[in-house]
């Protein structure tokens, strides 16, 4: 029987997950769906055990690939999918029990003209004090300027039909992050919105390799996505005019250098704010910020170290 639901999950070296993943899968209150497992290549038992997993559950398809990054392993899956509907789940995250009975009722009538997101919930190492976040409503007049700023769901956060996709191109896999939002860029300005306001998607944090781990990637690459679209799409760049083009694109850079510096990772910080300083971009007292980070970095964090010894000295006198 065709599966009403196709659901993508890339997998590289991760055996250590994968099992907790597919249980999230297989406890769907609804179960007319099928698992299609990429292995990208992996190095550990990540093949064996999906094989494994498969001969135990008929809907689940393995299927292996030359190591090639996640969004060429999606793309691989999304060959081979069946379902009318589509939902991506990465092999170390895991959703609530009724995703996808509430995803795909939030569609219902509709499957070939909305995408639907949900919130979600950062869990796992260092975020033991992540609280549940809903995404705003981005269905409004302003959807598309409010995407270029950011799309707040994650990849496993949403659903769509599989032909939109397909007709989208599918993945970037000149991303080496961020080819969800740029896929949801895509798709989300010609697509309704629709939100489903409940936590269902759980972002699992540990202490192996992850690329959200690597902020300066994520930044570089959320910026190529988004003036790929803008060059897409000349008349969009042209409505919104240049100055708040600037703003989404070098003032989101610059904000992501801010957050990474008062994180205290200065060498995200010293490349983002590089990047924000070519672009011309920031007002006097952002480049007092940044201008530092033109200095030789064993300079810069010591210029660091004497400010805040400057600050907590004032503090206590």
């Amino acid at each position: 029987m065709t599966p009403a639901i196709s659901i993508v999950m890339p997998c590289y070296n991760g055996a250590r997950h994968l099992a907790q993943s597919v249980a999230s899968v297989q406890a769907q209150t609804r179960g007319d769906w099928e698992l299609i497992i990429v292995d990208d290549g992996s190095r550990d038992d990540s093949w064996q055990l999906m094989q494994a997993l498969a001969a135990a559950d008929p809907r689940i398809v393995p299927l292996q690939q030359t190591n090639a990054g996640a969004a060429a392993a999606r793309n691989t899956g999304l060959a081979q999918a069946r379902g009318r509907l589509l939902a991506f789940l990465d092999s170390d995250d895991t959703w609530h029990s009724e995703f996808l009975e509430r995803m795909s009722a939030a569609l219902a009538g509709r499957e070939d003209e909305a995408l639907a997101y949900c919130g979600w919930q950062n869990i796992g190492v260092g975020r033991e004090d992540s609280q549940p976040f809903v995404p705003p409503e981005y269905q409004t007049p302003d959807k598309v300027e409010t995407l270029l700023g950011g799309c707040r769901w994650p990849i496993h956060g949403a659903m769509v039909s599989l032909e939109a996709v397909r007709a989208a191109g599918c993945f970037d896999t000149g991303l080496s992050s961020c080819m969800d939002y740029d896929l949801w860029l895509r798709l989300g300005s010609r697509m309704t919105l629709v939100r489903v306001p409940e936590v269902l998607a759980f972002y699992h944090f540990h202490d192996g390799e992850q690329i959200t781990k690597n902020r300066s990637r994520i930044a570089f690459n959320h910026l190529r996505a988004q003036r790929k679209f803008l060059a897409a799409h000349p008349d969009i760049a042209q409505r919104l005019g240049r100055r708040r083009v600037r703003a989404l694109t070098s003032g989101e850079l610059l904000h992501r250098g801010y957050v990474s510096y008062w994180k205290g990772d200065t060498e995200t910080a010293r490349s983002l704010f590089r990047a924000v300083m070519a672009s011309g971009y920031g007002r006097p007292k952002d480049w007092l910020y940044m201008l530092p980070a033109l200095l030789p970095l064993p300079l810069h964090r010591a210029l660091l170290r004497a400010m805040r010894s400057g600050r907590a000295g004032k503090q206590q006198g």
